[in-house]
């Protein structure tokens, strides 16, 4: 098996294909144990997402015509990446690089781009950094919103996304306690810290394979971005609650819900894709943790809502996940400019849709993982103009930012991915 070739394959099935890179690495590992070689593909394969622009311009710059193969282009990115960015030895990353390709007529081709890029690395990283999309590393039309809806924050989001982002743990409240947990996390030899605004979470100084991870197969720890363990506490649960996460897979959130309160009258999690959602059940049986599973697609309630009121709505829309790049580098490549009115849409048309499910005196949480205003605090301006039984909640809290509705996370902020939440509530 030849890593690099395995690592443009999953590139070519992203940037040709378009499938997400979870997706297009979850194939192609699953017959692979674990190991070096699946830690070198996954390192080059989120590598050349995160850095595309850069390497692409680059790449540009070494050929006379574009290349129309998509393998040899892919297996080009993989070459320059790992002389760029990793600590591959420039000999071997060149050797090995063209042994990959297949092809007869593209290895001198492959081979003079990657010597070539050697001689001239200098002048051609220099030449990246004064073009836009290259110097960030993001299509031009993102950095162009990022810059106009923040100004002042634009160029540290703009770092955050490229960054690679800390390992957060989500305590299992029903099965120990943070502080107990930490010193198991020392025993094993793990460094970690708290985070003061979220009880629940624990940021490691460094990730390690959750196998590592003390009592994890029993369930008492979940891997969770802080900014995501937030919602749980929002939506001021007690018991004989009727609770509904609406978009709920992959069941983070879900899980949290229980683990706060394992009185609830009833939790249902509802998902449009079959597949997501056993994610959820599977995610929730570790954790020894039940709720009500529906598949339901939430701008149609009518076709799977029992007419029972909920009193609390956790409604996690569908989003350009704008607020979670670092995590997902091929947003940058995958999302088109036109995708954010369409899903601004979607959202309105959802939430129009859920409003009704909410019992007089309950409450919903809205949230995204983005940070485009369209889909957030003017998603919510709009709501309540038209629905004049609703009532915004300012969010008091130690982390993001008061908008005018709701409450933003940038990426990098404390650590956290990129959130908005905006607390609804039923008069």
């Amino acid at each position: 098996m030849n890593t690099r070739l395995v690592a443009a394959r999953v590139l070519v099935n992203v940037l040709q294909n378009g499938l997400s890179l979870t997706a297009a690495l979850d194939a192609a590992l699953q017959p692979m144990a674990a190991g070096k070689d699946r830690a070198f593909i996954q390192a080059l394969c989120y590598g050349v997402m995160r850095y595309f622009h850069r390497l692409d311009f680059i790449l540009a710059q070494l050929l006379e015509t574009p290349l129309k193969d998509p393998d040899v282009k892919a297996l080009a990115l993989v070459g320059l990446y790992q002389l760029a960015f990793m600590r591959v030895k420039p000999h071997a990353a060149v050797s090995e690089t063209v042994s990959a390709q297949k092809k007869a007529w593209a290895k001198p081709l492959l081979n003079a781009l990657l010597r070539r890029y050697l001689r001239e690395q200098q002048a051609l990283e220099q030449l990246a950094d004064q073009q836009a999309s290259a110097a960030n590393s993001h299509p031009n039309w993102l950095i162009k919103q990022l810059q106009q809806q923040w100004p002042e924050q634009a160029a540290a989001i703009l770092v955050a996304n490229n960054q690679q982002p800390p390992m957060t743990l989500r305590i299992n409240a029903a099965k120990t306690n943070r502080d107990d947990y930490l010193q198991q996390l020392a025993v094993e030899g793990i460094d970690a810290s708290v985070i003061a605004f979220c009880p629940s979470a624990i940021q490691l100084d460094k990730p390690v394979n959750v196998e590592a991870l003390p009592q994890f197969a029993e369930g008492w720890v979940s891997v969770q971005d802080s900014a995501a363990q937030l919602a749980a506490g929002l939506l001021s649960l007690a018991p004989e609650q009727r609770v509904l996460d609406v978009c709920a897979a992959p069941g983070g959130k879900t899980a949290h819900i229980l683990e706060s309160q394992p009185q609830l009258q009833e939790l249902l999690a509802v998902d449009i894709d079959a597949k997501r959602l056993q994610r959820v059940g599977d995610n929730l049986q570790r954790l020894g943790l039940i709720a009500t599973q529906l598949v339901g697609d939430a701008s149609k309630p009518e076709s799977w809502w029992d007419g029972q009121l909920f009193d609390r709505i956790l409604l996690d829309v569908p989003c350009s996940a704008t607020g979670v790049i670092r995590r997902h580098p091929d947003i940058k490549v995958l999302r088109k400019p036109d995708d954010i009115e369409a899903l601004a849409n979607l959202q309105q048309a959802i939430v129009a849709a859920i409003w009704p499910l909410l019992a007089t005196g309950g409450r919903l949480l809205y949230a995204t993982c983005s940070v485009l205003k369209q889909e957030n605090e003017q998603q919510i301006d709009k709501f309540l103009t038209s629905y004049t039984d609703a009532i915004h909640l300012p969010i008091n809290a130690q982390w993001g930012q008061q908008r005018p509705f709701g409450r933003q996370i940038l990426p990098g902020e404390n650590g956290m991915d990129g959130f908005y939440y905006a607390l609804l509530e039923k008069r």
